[in-house]
C-alpha cells in the first residue's frame, strides 16, 4: 500500500471519528436540554413587549374617554351661557375624539388578544420543554444504567475468565480451616484443663470457704443458731455430776416461777 493510500485511510478514520462523535446521542440531547433553557428569555421578552403595547392602548383608551367627558362638560357650559357656536367647535372635537376613542379601543381589544395567546404559546412551549427534558433525562439516567450493567457483567466475567473465582474459593477454604484447628486447639486445651485434680480441690477449698462466709452473716442476722461450743469449752466431768435432773433440764425459768 502507498503512503498516499495510507494517508486516505487514517484521515477517513479521524473523520469516521469525529461523525461518531458529534453523534453522540448524549451530547446532542445536553444540547437540545440547553437550547429549550435558552429559549425562555427570548420568549419572555416577546410576551413583555406583547404586554407593553396593551398598557398603552389601554392608556390611550383612558384618554380618549377623559377628552370625551371634558368636551362634553364644555359643550354643555357653552350652550348654558348661549354661545352655540363655541359649542358647535366642542361638538366637532368631541366626534373626532370619540373616534379615536373608538379606534383606541379596538386596538387596546386586539392588544389583550394577542397577549393572552402569548401567554398561552409560553405555557405550551413549557409544557412541551418540560416533557421533552424529562425524556431526555430519562434516556441519559438508562444509558448510565446500561453502561454500569456493562461494567459490572464484564468485571463478573473477568472473575471466571482469570480465574480470580478459583483462588477467591481458595482463600476461604484455607480461612475456614486455619479458624478449626484453632477451634480444636482450645477445645483440647479446655478439657486439660478439666482433667487437673488439683484445680478440682482448690474449687473445692473456694466453696468451702465462701460457706462459712455465709453461714457466718446467717448466723449475724440471725437466720440460724449459733454454732455448739468447742469442746474445749464444755464443763469437765466432775461438774457434770452437779447438774440438774433431766426433769430440771427440761423446765425453762418460766416453768420454774410457775411451779
Amino acid at each position: 500500500m502507498s503512503l498516499i493510500a495510507r494517508m486516505k485511510r487514517v484521515f477517513k478514520s479521524f473523520v469516521g471519528w469525529f461523525v461518531e462523535l458529534g453523534e453522540d446521542p448524549e451530547l446532542i440531547l445536553k444540547q437540545n436540554i440547553r437550547e429549550l433553557e435558552a429559549q425562555i428569555p427570548s420568549l419572555n421578552e416577546n410576551i413583555a413587549t406583547i404586554k407593553a403595547h396593551e398598557t398603552l392602548k389601554r392608556k390611550d383608551v383612558e384618554k380618549a374617554s377623559k377628552e370625551e367627558a371634558a368636551l362634553e362638560a364644555k359643550i354643555k357650559a357653552a350652550l348654558k351661557q348661549g354661545n352655540r357656536d363655541l359649542a358647535l367647535s366642542f361638538a366637532t372635537t368631541l366626534n373626532q375624539t370619540r373616534q379615536n376613542k373608538v379606534e383606541a379601543q379596538a386596538q387596546h381589544a386586539l392588544a389583550v388578544d394577542s397577549y393572552e395567546k402569548a401567554k398561552k404559546v409560553k405555557r405550551a412551549f413549557l409544557q412541551e420543554k418540560e416533557r421533552k427534558v424529562t425524556e431526555a433525562r430519562n434516556a441519559l439516567n438508562a444509558k448510565k444504567k446500561a453502561e454500569w450493567q456493562a461494567k459490572v457483567a464484564d468485571a463478573m466475567t473477568s472473575f471466571s475468565v482469570t480465574g480470580v473465582d478459583a483462588t477467591h474459593e481458595e482463600m476461604i477454604r484455607k480461612i475456614e480451616e486455619s479458624a478449626a484447628q484453632s477451634e480444636a486447639k482450645l477445645e483440647i486445651a479446655l478439657e486439660n484443663v478439666g482433667d487437673n485434680p488439683s484445680l478440682e480441690l482448690e474449687q473445692e477449698a473456694r466453696k468451702l470457704t465462701a460457706n462459712d462466709t455465709l453461714l457466718a452473716f446467717e448466723q449475724e442476722l440471725g437466720l440460724i443458731e449459733a454454732a455448739p461450743v468447742e469442746a474445749a469449752q464444755q464443763p469437765a466431768p466432775a461438774d457434770l455430776a452437779e447438774e440438774t435432773s433431766p426433769q430440771e433440764k427440761t423446765i425453762g425459768p418460766r416453768e420454774r416461777e410457775l411451779a
